[in-house]
């Protein structure tokens, strides 16, 4: 069974993103996902026009809800450079079936 957030009324998801010091990220990491509110978190690459390397997704029912979660977070982790992206639009999410017929008539067209 599968959990709809938005069907269980969490309508107020963020990805919170966090600019994280390398030698602690990982660490940090850890405690962000720690929060019950967070389904997943994870570590990337910093870029020259993109400071942010945690990201760390948080579900609330509402958008004060939210902010006062990644408040919390902040907080708690001593992270002071964050922001926060809204979700805006879902799109359909299809669950990979492996070794399906239809990848090999895929595969048999390019080829």
């Amino acid at each position: 069974m599968l959990l709809n957030h938005r069907k269980a009324g969490f309508n107020a998801n963020a990805m919170s993103v966090w600019e994280a010091p390398e030698e602690k990220a990982e660490e940090l990491g850890k405690k962000l996902a720690s929060f019950s509110a967070v389904s997943h978190c994870y570590l990337r690459p910093k870029y020259p026009n993109w400071k942010y390397n945690l990201f760390a997704m948080v579900h609330a029912k509402t958008q004060d809800e939210s902010n006062k979660i990644i408040e919390e977070m902040a907080k708690e982790t001593g992270l002071n450079n964050y922001t926060k992206l809204y979700s805006t639009k879902e799109f359909k999410k299809v669950r990979i079936e492996y070794f399906s017929p239809k990848f090999k008539e895929w595969e048999e067209s390019i080829i």
